[in-house]
């Protein structure tokens, strides 16, 4: 019966240059339920998605609303027919404030003047309903990814939205924030929205959706309702084999120490105290030290203080016995490779082909560059075809695609695998799966395993606790700006985790 369907997309088929996006796709939305749709990086989640907002069109296929077809060809249509979207790669402008954005297209106004009072009230009203407090005044700019996020779900429920798209809403939030959503999730579905969820995360979908959809490389594969599955069926319908769910590494043997920080103290842009507060420790060749931390307490100024992206208030950063702390970015990076936490603003440049992103930090380098300064074409294109075989970069055209059109995962792939491949002592890994399905994951945490027994310093900067658990050899927490406790992840629980990431708990650290 179609009228029960809030949403059917049937048979749809949309292709880019190179590459079926979505292959003859069909999903259904009931009323009222958490649908989740689960496929690997560039499967065509994001794709479908996009066509069923209006940011795409397809070339085949007919969506219907309530049973009615309908023609959505931009994402006004989608708002006019109830369709709103978090996108995996937030829609903010940036030096807008967190209300504005909110707000944008459907202000109101009076005498040809803005009228944010009532907008405010309505806006604080919400995030008090669904505990998604953020400060309506603050710069997008300024927030942390977490409260973009934030400011995405508001910007949908500030529109009324019956049909709630969530595209990796989870990728960038703490877990109490996850089970925060997971919650907002429910109560929204109770109250009769619908909700379409793209996640990479098994464990999730199984927590709050009803059913569940699989796309593997553009094709549909199934849907199953979640009673009746569990993670180990649903990854391999996603994958098409068996996923090691569990990490396996044997004991770290550290050596020498590579990485230093002596009373490392970086400003905020964001208030008036520190980011960054006296911050000492020591990364060794052969281990992974992960700093855990709720989004927000200091961890990306303490990437920028160390890859040269913002200056030290004071402090010391000593690498390889070299105190490193006045040298540029450029010189960092040839002993140092970094993998950054917001891959589109400090990761690729997104206009530019696969093949240059993938030399960005290596072009001057004789091998890649004549004499006189010309690029050689040549040896660039072998060494991304090389990068894009290796990591299984997946994209339209090789190492010609643009790097905008590939999907978020792929673009990962993409700066992991530059970044493995350069010649480095230390690996600063700023959430390095975020947004990559299970075989991805499998495949990173592998990679960075591998790193440590060839003797490299990881830093592992992770929000991720079973990723912290997992993979780390030594956690220090941070919490405020400070390290508040340094723990193993052998003799400690995700529980006594939560309780130092909370600042419920402090403890001694050693190195």
């Amino acid at each position: 019966m179609a009228e029960q369907y809030a949403i059917e997309m049937l048979n749809i088929t949309k292709r880019f240059p190179g590459i079926i996006a979505n292959d003859n796709v069909t999903i259904q939305l009931k009323k009222g339920e958490i649908h989740a749709l689960l496929g690997e990086n560039g499967a065509g989640k994001s794709t479908l998605m996009s066509v069923l907002f209006g940011l795409y069109q397809a070339e085949e296929g007919v969506i219907r609303k309530d049973g009615k077809e309908v023609k959505i060809n931009n994402p006004n249509d989608a708002n006019d027919l109830g369709i709103g979207m978090v996108h995996q790669h937030f829609k903010l402008v940036q030096c807008f404030t967190v209300l504005d954005n909110i707000i944008l297209g459907v202000e109101t106004t009076k005498g040809g003047f803005l009228q944010k009072a009532e907008a405010r009230q309505k806006v604080m009203a919400l995030s008090e309903k669904y505990g998604l407090m953020v400060d309506p005044d603050a710069k997008i700019e300024d927030i942390t990814v977490g409260m973009q996020q934030r400011t995405e779900i508001l910007k949908m429920l500030y529109r009324d939205n019956e049909i709630l798209i969530f595209d990796e809403p989870t990728a960038v939030l703490t877990p109490a924030e996850i089970s925060e959503l997971m919650q907002i999730m429910k109560n929204l579905a109770a109250e009769g929205k619908s909700i379409l969820f793209i996640s990479h995360k098994l464990n999730e979908i199984m927590e709050v959706a009803d059913r569940c959809s699989v796309l593997r490389r553009g094709k549909y594969i199934g849907t199953v309702d979640i009673k009746d599955t569990n993670e180990q069926e649903l990854s391999r319908m996603m994958v098409g084999r068996d996923v090691q769910l569990v990490v396996d590494k044997k004991p770290a043997e550290p050596k020498d120490v590579v990485l230093e920080l002596r009373g490392m103290t970086v400003a905020s842009r964001r208030h008036k105290n520190n980011a960054v507060k006296n911050v000492s420790f020591k990364v060794r060749a052969g281990e992974i030290v992960c700093i855990a931390g709720i989004d927000g307490n200091g961890q990306t100024e303490l990437v920028y203080g160390l890859t040269g992206l913002e200056n030290l208030s004071s402090g010391q950063i000593i690498l390889n016995g070299q105190d490193i702390t006045k040298t540029t970015s450029r010189q960092r990076s040839r002993n140092m490779s970094h993998i950054p936490e917001d891959r589109h603003k400090h990761g690729l440049v997104l206009d530019y082909s696969l093949e240059y992103n993938m030399v960005l930090q290596r072009y001057f380098e004789p091998q890649f560059v004549s004499g006189i300064g010309f690029l050689k074409t040549k040896p660039i294109r072998e060494y991304a075809m090389k990068l894009i075989s290796e990591y299984d970069v997946r994209s339209g055209q090789g190492p010609y695609t643009i790097t905008r059109s590939m999907s978020g995962g792929n673009q990962q792939k993409a700066i992991i695998a530059r970044e493995l491949d350069k010649n480095h002592g230390l690996l600063v890994a700023v959430q390095p799966t975020r947004g990559l399905d299970v075989g991805a994951i499998e495949f990173i945490h592998s990679q960075l395993i591998a790193e440590r027994d060839a003797g490299k310093a990881v830093l592992l900067i992770s929000l991720e606790l079973e990723e912290v658990m997992n993979v780390s050899d030594r956690i220090l927490v941070m919490y405020e700006g400070e390290i508040v406790g340094e723990l193993d992840p052998k003799t400690t629980s995700t529980e006594e985790l939560g309780l130092y990431m909370a600042g419920a708990k402090r403890g001694e650290v050693t190195a």
